[in-house]
């Protein structure tokens, strides 16, 4: 069974729009930068994993609004 729920444009609109502000964005840069060379502590790790499922489903959300909107990425 499948049911359809419907989503004030605006609320859509920004999904579409949703990525990381600046700050969190040059943090997970700087960890995969450290993570390539091999200079994370564990704790670092583990944040990094964090971001990076985070970043993934928001790239999900963020490609299914585009794709109710009728957008291109």
């Amino acid at each position: 069974m499948s049911a359809v729920v419907e989503a004030p444009r605006d609320f859509v609109e920004s999904l579409a729009e949703l990525k990381f502000p600046p700050k969190t964005d040059a943090l997970l840069q700087e960890l995969m930068d450290r993570n390539t060379e091999g200079q994370l502590s564990s704790n670092e790790l583990n944040e990094l994993e964090a971001l990076v499922e985070l970043s993934e489903t928001m790239s999900l959300y963020r490609a299914r609004a585009l794709q109710l909107l009728d957008r291109n990425p």
